[in-house]
Protein backbone atom coordinates (compact mmCIF):
# COMPACT_ATOMS: atom_id res chain seq x y z
CA UNK A 1 0.00 0.00 0.00
CA UNK A 2 2.94 2.48 1.04
CA UNK A 3 4.47 1.51 -2.52
CA UNK A 4 1.08 2.52 -4.17
CA UNK A 5 0.71 5.83 -1.92
CA UNK A 6 4.48 7.03 -3.00
CA UNK A 7 3.55 6.20 -7.07
CA UNK A 8 0.27 8.20 -6.67
CA UNK A 9 1.71 11.10 -4.69
CA UNK A 10 5.10 11.25 -6.73
CA UNK A 11 2.64 11.33 -10.25
CA UNK A 12 0.16 14.36 -8.71
CA UNK A 13 3.34 15.87 -7.77
CA UNK A 14 4.91 15.71 -11.50
CA UNK A 15 1.96 16.70 -13.08
CA UNK A 16 0.92 19.50 -10.55
CA UNK A 17 4.67 20.78 -11.51
CA UNK A 18 3.95 20.47 -15.04
CA UNK A 19 0.91 22.00 -14.82
CA UNK A 20 1.95 24.73 -13.04
CA UNK A 21 4.89 25.74 -15.31
CA UNK A 22 2.72 25.44 -18.29
CA UNK A 23 0.44 27.77 -16.44
CA UNK A 24 3.40 30.58 -15.70
CA UNK A 25 4.07 30.12 -19.84
CA UNK A 26 0.75 30.62 -20.41
CA UNK A 27 0.41 34.05 -18.24
CA UNK A 28 3.64 35.11 -20.25
CA UNK A 29 1.85 34.75 -23.26
CA UNK A 30 -0.53 36.44 -22.81
CA UNK A 31 1.12 39.41 -21.66
CA UNK A 32 2.64 39.05 -25.20
CA UNK A 33 -0.48 38.73 -27.30
CA UNK A 34 -1.70 41.95 -24.86
CA UNK A 35 1.15 44.12 -25.41
CA UNK A 36 1.14 43.42 -29.01
CA UNK A 37 -2.70 43.60 -29.46
CA UNK A 38 -2.25 47.54 -28.40
CA UNK A 39 0.49 47.84 -31.64
CA UNK A 40 -1.75 45.37 -34.03
CA UNK A 41 -3.79 48.02 -36.55
CA UNK A 42 -1.57 50.97 -35.66
CA UNK A 43 -0.07 51.98 -38.92
CA UNK A 44 4.11 51.64 -39.53
CA UNK A 45 6.44 52.89 -41.73
CA UNK A 46 6.99 49.54 -42.64
CA UNK A 47 3.63 48.13 -42.10
CA UNK A 48 1.07 50.73 -43.09
CA UNK A 49 -2.48 50.40 -41.94
CA UNK A 50 -4.71 48.45 -44.25
CA UNK A 51 -7.66 50.37 -45.35
CA UNK A 52 -10.60 48.27 -45.20
CA UNK A 53 -13.02 48.40 -48.47
CA UNK A 54 -16.53 48.77 -46.68
CA UNK A 55 -18.38 46.54 -48.73
CA UNK A 56 -16.16 43.62 -48.70
CA UNK A 57 -14.46 43.84 -45.43
CA UNK A 58 -11.40 43.15 -46.94
CA UNK A 59 -8.26 45.39 -47.54
CA UNK A 60 -7.70 47.43 -50.09
CA UNK A 61 -3.80 48.22 -49.58
CA UNK A 62 -0.93 45.94 -47.96
CA UNK A 63 2.93 46.30 -47.04
CA UNK A 64 5.16 45.16 -49.56
CA UNK A 65 5.59 41.45 -49.98
CA UNK A 66 8.91 42.17 -52.04
CA UNK A 67 11.88 39.26 -51.07
CA UNK A 68 15.07 40.02 -49.76
CA UNK A 69 18.22 38.22 -51.18
CA UNK A 70 18.30 35.40 -48.30
CA UNK A 71 14.39 35.03 -48.76
CA UNK A 72 14.48 34.53 -52.49
CA UNK A 73 14.97 30.34 -52.83
CA UNK A 74 18.38 29.11 -54.77
CA UNK A 75 17.37 27.47 -58.42
CA UNK A 76 18.82 24.10 -58.25
CA UNK A 77 20.67 22.44 -61.95
CA UNK A 78 21.75 26.11 -62.41
CA UNK A 79 24.41 28.05 -61.38
CA UNK A 80 23.05 31.07 -62.33
CA UNK A 81 23.66 34.10 -59.43
CA UNK A 82 20.54 35.38 -58.03
CA UNK A 83 20.72 39.33 -57.87
CA UNK A 84 19.83 41.55 -55.29
CA UNK A 85 15.83 42.37 -54.50
CA UNK A 86 14.50 46.25 -53.47
CA UNK A 87 12.29 46.64 -51.13
CA UNK A 88 9.10 48.55 -51.38
CA UNK A 89 7.34 50.39 -48.21
CA UNK A 90 3.80 49.37 -49.76
CA UNK A 91 1.86 48.15 -52.22
CA UNK A 92 -0.38 50.44 -53.89
CA UNK A 93 -4.17 49.53 -53.47
CA UNK A 94 -4.58 48.65 -56.96
CA UNK A 95 -2.04 45.86 -57.28
CA UNK A 96 -4.46 43.99 -54.92
CA UNK A 97 -6.83 41.60 -55.97
CA UNK A 98 -9.63 40.47 -53.65
CA UNK A 99 -10.92 36.45 -54.37
CA UNK A 100 -13.79 35.21 -52.40
CA UNK A 101 -15.07 31.64 -52.49
CA UNK A 102 -17.40 30.05 -49.86
CA UNK A 103 -14.58 28.94 -47.75
CA UNK A 104 -12.17 31.24 -48.24
CA UNK A 105 -11.54 34.97 -48.58
CA UNK A 106 -7.67 36.21 -49.59
CA UNK A 107 -5.74 38.99 -51.38
CA UNK A 108 -3.52 38.40 -54.29
CA UNK A 109 -0.31 40.93 -54.55
CA UNK A 110 -0.25 41.68 -58.28
CA UNK A 111 3.80 42.05 -57.57
CA UNK A 112 4.61 38.46 -57.76
CA UNK A 113 1.26 37.07 -57.42
CA UNK A 114 1.26 35.61 -53.77
CA UNK A 115 -1.51 35.63 -51.03
CA UNK A 116 -0.70 38.74 -48.66
CA UNK A 117 -4.02 37.74 -46.66
CA UNK A 118 -6.13 34.98 -46.13
CA UNK A 119 -9.31 34.45 -43.89
CA UNK A 120 -11.54 32.01 -43.45
CA UNK A 121 -15.26 32.93 -43.38
CA UNK A 122 -16.48 29.06 -41.80
CA UNK A 123 -14.46 29.72 -39.11
CA UNK A 124 -15.17 32.79 -36.47
CA UNK A 125 -11.87 34.43 -35.07
CA UNK A 126 -14.05 34.42 -31.65
CA UNK A 127 -17.02 33.04 -31.02
CA UNK A 128 -18.88 36.44 -29.42
CA UNK A 129 -17.54 37.91 -33.43
CA UNK A 130 -18.68 37.77 -36.48
CA UNK A 131 -15.18 38.39 -38.36
CA UNK A 132 -13.98 35.38 -39.81
CA UNK A 133 -10.83 33.71 -38.50
CA UNK A 134 -7.24 35.11 -40.17
CA UNK A 135 -4.79 32.74 -41.20
CA UNK A 136 -2.30 34.39 -43.46
CA UNK A 137 -1.93 38.35 -42.83
CA UNK A 138 0.59 41.15 -43.06
CA UNK A 139 0.93 43.92 -40.80
CA UNK A 140 2.64 45.41 -37.71
CA UNK A 141 1.86 42.34 -35.46
CA UNK A 142 2.40 38.99 -37.86
CA UNK A 143 4.28 38.27 -41.17
CA UNK A 144 3.06 35.37 -42.24
CA UNK A 145 1.82 34.86 -45.91
CA UNK A 146 2.53 32.60 -49.26
CA UNK A 147 4.65 33.00 -52.15
CA UNK A 148 5.42 31.18 -55.44
CA UNK A 149 7.03 32.09 -58.32
CA UNK A 150 9.52 31.03 -61.15
CA UNK A 151 13.83 31.62 -60.45
CA UNK A 152 16.61 29.92 -62.45
CA UNK A 153 18.14 31.43 -65.59
CA UNK A 154 14.81 32.77 -67.09
CA UNK A 155 12.78 33.22 -64.02
CA UNK A 156 10.45 35.76 -64.23
CA UNK A 157 11.19 36.25 -60.66
CA UNK A 158 14.98 36.41 -60.57
CA UNK A 159 16.16 40.21 -60.52
CA UNK A 160 12.91 41.30 -58.43
CA UNK A 161 9.63 40.26 -57.98
CA UNK A 162 7.53 39.92 -61.61
CA UNK A 163 4.59 42.43 -62.01
CA UNK A 164 1.00 40.43 -63.42
CA UNK A 165 -2.25 42.08 -64.29
CA UNK A 166 -5.36 40.99 -63.74
CA UNK A 167 -8.75 41.48 -65.76
CA UNK A 168 -10.59 42.71 -62.78
CA UNK A 169 -9.93 43.51 -59.01
CA UNK A 170 -12.11 40.95 -57.55
CA UNK A 171 -13.53 37.76 -58.04
CA UNK A 172 -15.97 36.04 -56.58
CA UNK A 173 -17.39 32.66 -56.75
CA UNK A 174 -20.80 32.61 -58.01
CA UNK A 175 -23.74 31.05 -56.27
CA UNK A 176 -24.22 27.70 -58.65
CA UNK A 177 -20.79 27.65 -60.36
CA UNK A 178 -17.95 24.70 -58.76
CA UNK A 179 -15.39 26.20 -59.59
CA UNK A 180 -13.71 29.07 -59.77
CA UNK A 181 -10.20 30.48 -62.05
CA UNK A 182 -8.09 33.58 -61.63
CA UNK A 183 -5.65 34.55 -64.40
CA UNK A 184 -2.46 36.74 -63.70
CA UNK A 185 -1.07 37.98 -67.23
CA UNK A 186 3.09 38.58 -67.16
CA UNK A 187 4.83 39.32 -70.69
CA UNK A 188 8.32 40.53 -71.25
CA UNK A 189 7.24 41.43 -74.91
CA UNK A 190 10.05 39.30 -76.58
CA UNK A 191 7.71 36.49 -77.12
CA UNK A 192 7.47 35.12 -73.45
CA UNK A 193 4.28 35.57 -71.88
CA UNK A 194 3.20 34.12 -68.75
CA UNK A 195 -0.63 32.67 -67.21
CA UNK A 196 -0.22 32.48 -63.17
CA UNK A 197 -3.54 30.76 -63.12
CA UNK A 198 -5.29 30.17 -59.45
CA UNK A 199 -8.16 27.51 -59.45
CA UNK A 200 -10.85 27.20 -56.77
CA UNK A 201 -13.35 24.87 -55.91
CA UNK A 202 -16.70 25.40 -53.76
CA UNK A 203 -16.14 24.03 -50.27
CA UNK A 204 -12.61 22.92 -50.59
CA UNK A 205 -9.41 24.80 -49.01
CA UNK A 206 -7.26 23.22 -52.06
CA UNK A 207 -5.37 26.15 -53.77
CA UNK A 208 -4.44 24.87 -57.57
CA UNK A 209 -1.53 27.81 -58.61
CA UNK A 210 0.15 26.96 -62.26
CA UNK A 211 2.55 28.90 -64.32
CA UNK A 212 1.35 28.43 -68.36
CA UNK A 213 4.23 29.38 -70.10
CA UNK A 214 4.35 30.62 -73.97
CA UNK A 215 7.98 30.64 -75.93
CA UNK A 216 7.65 32.29 -78.86
CA UNK A 217 10.93 33.46 -78.50
CA UNK A 218 14.47 32.15 -80.88
CA UNK A 219 15.42 31.50 -77.68
CA UNK A 220 15.57 28.11 -75.23
CA UNK A 221 13.62 29.07 -72.10
CA UNK A 222 14.24 28.00 -68.40
CA UNK A 223 13.06 28.75 -65.02
CA UNK A 224 12.16 26.94 -61.42
CA UNK A 225 8.67 26.76 -60.08
CA UNK A 226 9.38 27.77 -56.20
CA UNK A 227 6.58 27.73 -53.57
CA UNK A 228 7.20 29.75 -49.95
CA UNK A 229 5.49 30.28 -46.66
CA UNK A 230 7.47 32.92 -44.57
CA UNK A 231 6.41 33.53 -40.90
CA UNK A 232 7.63 35.50 -38.15
CA UNK A 233 8.10 33.58 -34.28
CA UNK A 234 4.88 35.40 -32.58
CA UNK A 235 1.73 33.41 -31.86
CA UNK A 236 -1.30 33.93 -33.91
CA UNK A 237 -3.05 36.84 -32.60
CA UNK A 238 -6.62 34.87 -32.62
CA UNK A 239 -5.21 31.83 -31.08
CA UNK A 240 -7.36 30.88 -27.70
CA UNK A 241 -4.66 30.55 -25.35
CA UNK A 242 -7.07 29.83 -22.32
CA UNK A 243 -5.78 26.03 -22.23
CA UNK A 244 -3.45 25.00 -19.91
CA UNK A 245 -1.90 21.80 -20.04
CA UNK A 246 0.36 20.39 -23.02
CA UNK A 247 0.86 23.61 -25.72
CA UNK A 248 0.02 22.20 -29.91
CA UNK A 249 2.75 22.98 -31.78
CA UNK A 250 3.95 25.67 -33.52
CA UNK A 251 6.20 25.77 -36.79
CA UNK A 252 7.31 23.89 -39.46
CA UNK A 253 6.63 20.17 -40.91
CA UNK A 254 6.98 18.15 -43.64
CA UNK A 255 7.55 14.26 -44.66
CA UNK A 256 10.70 12.30 -45.55
CA UNK A 257 10.78 8.64 -46.92
CA UNK A 258 12.34 7.67 -43.41
CA UNK A 259 10.27 10.24 -41.21
CA UNK A 260 6.74 10.35 -42.00
CA UNK A 261 6.05 13.47 -40.29
CA UNK A 262 9.27 15.54 -39.29
CA UNK A 263 9.13 19.27 -36.90
CA UNK A 264 10.92 21.81 -36.56
CA UNK A 265 10.33 24.33 -34.21
CA UNK A 266 11.05 27.97 -35.07
CA UNK A 267 14.31 27.63 -32.24
CA UNK A 268 15.13 24.66 -34.05
CA UNK A 269 15.49 26.30 -37.16
CA UNK A 270 17.47 28.71 -35.69
CA UNK A 271 19.85 26.67 -34.45
CA UNK A 272 20.15 24.96 -37.98
CA UNK A 273 18.67 25.00 -41.33
CA UNK A 274 16.91 21.88 -43.38
CA UNK A 275 17.79 21.24 -46.25
CA UNK A 276 16.89 17.72 -48.51
CA UNK A 277 16.07 16.40 -51.84
CA UNK A 278 12.69 14.45 -51.39
CA UNK A 279 10.21 12.76 -54.00
CA UNK A 280 6.83 13.86 -54.16
CA UNK A 281 6.45 15.22 -50.63
CA UNK A 282 4.61 17.97 -48.79
CA UNK A 283 6.02 21.42 -46.75
CA UNK A 284 3.83 22.95 -44.33
CA UNK A 285 3.30 25.93 -41.12
CA UNK A 286 1.56 24.32 -38.78
CA UNK A 287 -0.30 25.64 -36.13
CA UNK A 288 -2.97 25.18 -33.12
CA UNK A 289 -6.22 23.56 -35.26
CA UNK A 290 -4.84 25.18 -38.60
CA UNK A 291 -2.11 25.15 -41.11
CA UNK A 292 -1.21 25.94 -44.78
CA UNK A 293 1.24 23.57 -46.95
CA UNK A 294 2.84 23.84 -50.18
CA UNK A 295 1.88 20.32 -52.23
CA UNK A 296 3.91 20.38 -55.53
CA UNK A 297 3.98 17.56 -58.02
CA UNK A 298 3.88 14.03 -56.85
CA UNK A 299 5.73 12.60 -59.56
CA UNK A 300 8.68 14.53 -58.87
CA UNK A 301 11.53 14.96 -57.00
CA UNK A 302 12.03 18.69 -55.37
CA UNK A 303 14.64 20.73 -53.07
CA UNK A 304 12.57 21.19 -49.74
CA UNK A 305 14.14 23.87 -47.22
CA UNK A 306 13.05 25.71 -43.71
CA UNK A 307 15.50 28.05 -42.24
CA UNK A 308 15.87 31.44 -40.64
CA UNK A 309 16.65 34.35 -42.49
CA UNK A 310 19.12 36.75 -41.43
CA UNK A 311 15.76 39.00 -40.97
CA UNK A 312 14.13 36.93 -38.02
CA UNK A 313 11.67 35.32 -40.79
CA UNK A 314 11.23 31.80 -40.80
CA UNK A 315 10.71 30.20 -44.35
CA UNK A 316 9.19 26.97 -45.13
CA UNK A 317 9.82 26.06 -49.03
CA UNK A 318 9.99 23.72 -51.98
CA UNK A 319 11.28 24.27 -55.81
CA UNK A 320 11.11 22.09 -58.32
CA UNK A 321 12.90 20.83 -61.23
CA UNK A 322 13.25 23.38 -64.13
CA UNK A 323 10.75 23.65 -66.64
CA UNK A 324 12.47 23.91 -69.97
CA UNK A 325 10.91 24.66 -73.28
CA UNK A 326 12.54 25.55 -77.28
CA UNK A 327 11.42 28.11 -79.11
CA UNK A 328 7.84 27.85 -80.01
CA UNK A 329 6.60 25.63 -77.17
CA UNK A 330 4.39 25.94 -74.32
CA UNK A 331 3.82 24.66 -70.85
CA UNK A 332 2.66 24.46 -67.78
CA UNK A 333 4.23 24.11 -63.89
CA UNK A 334 2.72 24.38 -61.09
CA UNK A 335 1.67 23.10 -56.92
CA UNK A 336 -1.19 23.01 -54.96
CA UNK A 337 -1.71 25.44 -52.11
CA UNK A 338 -3.53 24.30 -48.60
CA UNK A 339 -4.61 26.65 -45.99
CA UNK A 340 -7.56 26.34 -43.93
CA UNK A 341 -8.25 23.79 -41.10
CA UNK A 342 -7.06 20.58 -39.75
CA UNK A 343 -8.88 17.96 -41.20
CA UNK A 344 -7.61 15.39 -41.19
CA UNK A 345 -9.39 13.41 -43.34
CA UNK A 346 -9.36 15.81 -45.85
CA UNK A 347 -5.55 15.93 -45.81
CA UNK A 348 -4.94 12.60 -46.06
CA UNK A 349 -6.84 12.74 -49.23
CA UNK A 350 -4.33 15.84 -50.64
CA UNK A 351 -0.92 14.01 -49.87
CA UNK A 352 0.02 11.05 -48.01
CA UNK A 353 1.52 11.70 -44.17
CA UNK A 354 -0.12 15.51 -44.78
CA UNK A 355 -2.97 14.10 -41.87
CA UNK A 356 -0.42 14.04 -39.68
CA UNK A 357 -0.44 17.66 -38.83
CA UNK A 358 -3.29 16.90 -36.91
CA UNK A 359 -0.30 16.04 -34.07
CA UNK A 360 -1.20 13.72 -31.31
CA UNK A 361 2.43 12.91 -30.41
CA UNK A 362 3.91 9.64 -29.76
CA UNK A 363 0.30 8.19 -29.16
CA UNK A 364 -0.84 8.91 -32.31
CA UNK A 365 -2.07 5.19 -32.53
CA UNK A 366 -4.22 5.27 -29.47
CA UNK A 367 -5.74 9.04 -30.34
CA UNK A 368 -6.37 7.93 -34.33
CA UNK A 369 -9.06 5.72 -33.23
CA UNK A 370 -10.73 7.81 -30.75
CA UNK A 371 -10.85 10.11 -32.95
CA UNK A 372 -12.52 8.12 -35.45
CA UNK A 373 -15.09 6.50 -32.79
CA UNK A 374 -16.08 10.04 -31.83
CA UNK A 375 -16.63 11.40 -35.56
CA UNK A 376 -19.07 8.04 -35.59
CA UNK A 377 -20.93 8.87 -32.18
CA UNK A 378 -21.25 12.78 -33.23
CA UNK A 379 -22.55 11.57 -36.43
CA UNK A 380 -25.59 9.76 -34.67
CA UNK A 381 -26.21 12.10 -32.03
CA UNK A 382 -25.31 15.66 -34.02
CA UNK A 383 -23.32 17.16 -30.68
CA UNK A 384 -19.75 17.23 -29.53
CA UNK A 385 -20.26 17.26 -25.67
CA UNK A 386 -22.74 14.14 -25.86
CA UNK A 387 -20.25 12.46 -28.22
CA UNK A 388 -17.48 12.87 -25.64
CA UNK A 389 -19.81 11.54 -22.95
CA UNK A 390 -20.62 8.28 -25.20
CA UNK A 391 -17.34 8.07 -25.84
CA UNK A 392 -16.00 8.31 -22.27
CA UNK A 393 -18.91 5.52 -21.46
CA UNK A 394 -17.46 3.26 -24.16
CA UNK A 395 -13.36 3.49 -22.91
CA UNK A 396 -14.50 2.88 -19.33
CA UNK A 397 -16.84 -0.03 -20.83
CA UNK A 398 -13.61 -1.24 -22.25
CA UNK A 399 -11.63 -1.61 -19.27
CA UNK A 400 -14.31 -2.51 -17.17
CA UNK A 401 -12.33 -5.38 -15.94
CA UNK A 402 -9.36 -3.57 -15.11
CA UNK A 403 -10.95 -0.72 -13.15
CA UNK A 404 -13.13 -3.70 -11.25
CA UNK A 405 -9.44 -5.18 -10.31
CA UNK A 406 -8.20 -1.97 -9.29
CA UNK A 407 -11.20 -0.73 -7.27
CA UNK A 408 -11.85 -4.61 -5.40
CA UNK A 409 -7.84 -4.07 -4.49
CA UNK A 410 -8.69 -0.83 -2.81
CA UNK A 411 -12.05 -2.10 -1.05
CA UNK A 412 -9.85 -4.84 0.07
CA UNK A 413 -7.22 -2.34 1.69
CA UNK A 414 -9.68 -0.15 3.06
CA UNK A 415 -11.31 -3.10 4.79
CA UNK A 416 -8.03 -4.52 6.48
CA UNK A 417 -6.90 -0.89 7.11
CA UNK A 418 -7.59 -1.36 10.83
CA UNK A 419 -5.24 -4.05 10.94
CA UNK A 420 -2.26 -2.56 8.97
CA UNK A 421 -2.67 0.33 11.56
CA UNK A 422 -2.55 -2.26 14.31
CA UNK A 423 0.73 -3.20 12.79
CA UNK A 424 2.21 0.16 12.41
CA UNK A 425 1.82 0.63 15.77
CA UNK A 426 2.47 -2.54 17.26
CA UNK A 427 6.01 -2.84 15.47
CA UNK A 428 6.48 1.24 15.23
CA UNK A 429 9.93 1.32 15.90
CA UNK A 430 11.23 -2.06 13.71
CA UNK A 431 10.20 -1.14 10.38
CA UNK A 432 11.94 -4.72 8.81
CA UNK A 433 9.20 -6.41 11.26
CA UNK A 434 6.62 -3.89 10.50
CA UNK A 435 6.98 -5.16 6.73
CA UNK A 436 6.97 -8.64 7.30
CA UNK A 437 4.08 -8.56 9.59
CA UNK A 438 2.14 -6.08 6.79
CA UNK A 439 3.31 -8.79 4.04
CA UNK A 440 1.94 -11.89 6.01
CA UNK A 441 -1.25 -10.14 6.59
CA UNK A 442 -1.27 -9.05 2.40
CA UNK A 443 -1.21 -12.93 1.63
CA UNK A 444 -3.19 -14.36 4.48
CA UNK A 445 -6.09 -12.26 3.29
CA UNK A 446 -5.01 -12.87 -0.68
CA UNK A 447 -4.64 -9.04 -1.03
CA UNK A 448 -2.51 -7.76 -3.49
CA UNK A 449 -1.00 -4.39 -2.90
CA UNK A 450 -0.19 -3.10 -6.17
CA UNK A 451 -3.80 -4.39 -7.33
CA UNK A 452 -5.06 -0.95 -7.19
CA UNK A 453 -2.01 1.03 -8.88
CA UNK A 454 -1.19 -1.64 -12.18
CA UNK A 455 -4.57 -1.25 -13.75
CA UNK A 456 -4.66 2.86 -13.67
CA UNK A 457 -1.02 2.24 -15.08
CA UNK A 458 -2.16 0.61 -18.09
CA UNK A 459 -4.90 2.55 -18.78
CA UNK A 460 -2.94 6.01 -18.60
CA UNK A 461 -1.97 5.68 -22.48
CA UNK A 462 -5.30 5.67 -23.38
CA UNK A 463 -6.55 8.66 -21.19
CA UNK A 464 -3.26 10.88 -22.31
CA UNK A 465 -3.68 9.76 -26.33
CA UNK A 466 -7.82 11.11 -25.42
CA UNK A 467 -6.44 14.15 -24.14
CA UNK A 468 -4.48 14.80 -27.46
CA UNK A 469 -6.73 14.07 -29.37
CA UNK A 470 -9.53 16.48 -27.93
CA UNK A 471 -6.59 18.96 -27.40
CA UNK A 472 -6.20 18.91 -31.39
CA UNK A 473 -9.14 18.31 -32.93
CA UNK A 474 -10.67 21.56 -34.44
CA UNK A 475 -13.97 19.98 -34.85
CA UNK A 476 -14.20 20.89 -31.01
CA UNK A 477 -13.09 24.39 -31.44
CA UNK A 478 -16.59 26.59 -31.01
CA UNK A 479 -18.73 23.79 -30.80
CA UNK A 480 -21.51 24.29 -28.29
CA UNK A 481 -22.63 21.94 -25.69
CA UNK A 482 -25.70 22.54 -24.11
CA UNK A 483 -27.07 25.90 -21.45
CA UNK A 484 -23.87 28.16 -21.02
CA UNK A 485 -21.31 25.85 -22.36
CA UNK A 486 -21.09 27.17 -26.08
CA UNK A 487 -17.47 26.36 -26.81
CA UNK A 488 -15.85 22.64 -26.04
CA UNK A 489 -12.46 24.42 -26.80
CA UNK A 490 -12.45 27.13 -24.33
CA UNK A 491 -12.52 27.70 -20.28
CA UNK A 492 -16.13 26.95 -19.39
CA UNK A 493 -16.91 30.57 -18.08
CA UNK A 494 -18.45 29.53 -15.33
CA UNK A 495 -16.09 27.61 -13.91
CA UNK A 496 -19.23 24.87 -13.06
CA UNK A 497 -17.45 21.76 -15.09
CA UNK A 498 -13.98 22.38 -13.08
CA UNK A 499 -15.69 22.45 -9.52
CA UNK A 500 -17.78 19.53 -10.53
CA UNK A 501 -15.23 17.62 -11.28
CA UNK A 502 -12.87 18.93 -8.16
CA UNK A 503 -16.52 17.86 -6.12
CA UNK A 504 -16.18 14.01 -7.99
CA UNK A 505 -12.42 13.67 -7.43
CA UNK A 506 -13.06 14.74 -3.40
CA UNK A 507 -15.95 11.90 -3.02
CA UNK A 508 -13.60 9.67 -4.76
CA UNK A 509 -11.51 9.89 -2.15
CA UNK A 510 -13.89 8.86 0.45
CA UNK A 511 -14.34 5.56 -1.13
CA UNK A 512 -10.55 5.36 -1.08
CA UNK A 513 -8.84 4.24 2.29
CA UNK A 514 -7.17 6.86 4.21
CA UNK A 515 -3.04 6.94 4.39
CA UNK A 516 -1.59 6.09 7.82
CA UNK A 517 0.37 8.51 7.73
CA UNK A 518 -0.69 11.99 8.32
CA UNK A 519 1.33 13.63 6.07
CA UNK A 520 0.22 12.05 2.57
CA UNK A 521 -2.97 12.14 4.37
CA UNK A 522 -2.59 16.08 4.53
CA UNK A 523 -1.84 16.02 0.76
CA UNK A 524 -4.09 13.46 -0.46
CA UNK A 525 -6.71 15.94 0.94
CA UNK A 526 -5.67 19.09 -0.98
CA UNK A 527 -5.02 17.23 -4.49
CA UNK A 528 -8.68 17.96 -4.98
CA UNK A 529 -8.24 21.29 -4.41
CA UNK A 530 -4.96 21.66 -6.74
CA UNK A 531 -6.61 19.99 -9.37
CA UNK A 532 -9.95 22.11 -9.33
CA UNK A 533 -7.44 25.18 -9.43
CA UNK A 534 -5.56 23.74 -12.73
CA UNK A 535 -8.70 22.10 -14.38
CA UNK A 536 -10.14 26.10 -14.57
CA UNK A 537 -8.24 26.82 -17.44
CA UNK A 538 -8.81 23.24 -18.88
CA UNK A 539 -11.26 23.65 -22.33
CA UNK A 540 -14.40 22.63 -21.56
CA UNK A 541 -14.89 19.27 -23.53
CA UNK A 542 -11.33 18.26 -21.86
CA UNK A 543 -12.96 18.62 -18.35
CA UNK A 544 -16.28 17.28 -19.62
CA UNK A 545 -14.41 14.31 -20.29
CA UNK A 546 -12.49 14.22 -17.15
CA UNK A 547 -15.64 14.84 -14.89
CA UNK A 548 -17.93 11.81 -16.66
CA UNK A 549 -14.72 9.41 -16.13
CA UNK A 550 -15.23 10.51 -12.23
CA UNK A 551 -18.48 10.24 -11.97
CA UNK A 552 -18.42 6.64 -13.73
CA UNK A 553 -15.88 5.48 -11.23
CA UNK A 554 -17.39 6.82 -8.22
CA UNK A 555 -20.18 4.82 -9.46
CA UNK A 556 -18.16 1.62 -10.42
CA UNK A 557 -16.56 1.48 -6.97
CA UNK A 558 -19.34 2.70 -4.69
CA UNK A 559 -20.55 -0.90 -6.14
CA UNK A 560 -17.53 -2.67 -5.66
CA UNK A 561 -17.02 -1.57 -2.00
CA UNK A 562 -20.60 -2.25 -0.89
CA UNK A 563 -20.39 -5.76 -2.32
CA UNK A 564 -17.33 -6.18 -0.58
CA UNK A 565 -18.38 -4.78 2.50
CA UNK A 566 -21.85 -6.69 2.46
CA UNK A 567 -20.24 -10.15 1.97
CA UNK A 568 -18.07 -9.65 4.47
CA UNK A 569 -14.95 -9.62 3.28
CA UNK A 570 -13.89 -10.80 -0.41
CA UNK A 571 -10.64 -12.85 -0.29
CA UNK A 572 -9.87 -12.20 -4.05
Amino acid sequence: MDLQRILLIGAAAVLSFMLLTEWVAFQDERSALASQESSRLIPTAENPQPVTDPETELPTNLPSTAMVDDELPAAPLTETAQPSVETSPAVPSESLVQVQTDVLNFVIDLRGGDIVQLSLPQHLERLDSDDPFVLLEQNSQLVYISRSGLIGPNGIDANGRATFSASSSSFELADGEDSLTIDLSWSDGNGISITKRFTLKRSDYLIQVDYLVENNSSERWQANLFGQIKREDALPPSQDTAAMGMQPFLGVATTQPDDRFTKFTFDDLADESFKAQLPGGWIAMIQHYFLSAWIPGQEQTHSYSARRTSSGFNIAEFTSPPLVLDPGKSGKTGAQFYAGPKDQYRLKEISPYLDLSVDYGWLWWIAQPLFWLLTKIHALVGNWGVAIILLTVLIKAAFFRLSAASYRSMANMRRVQPKLVELREQYADDKQKQSQAMMELYKKEKINPMGGCLPILVQMPVFIGLYWMLMESVELRHAPFFLWINDLSVMDPYFVLPLLMGASMWFMQKLNPPPPDPMQAKIMQWLPIMFTFFFLWFPSGLVLYWLVNNLLSIAQQWVITRQIENAGGDKS
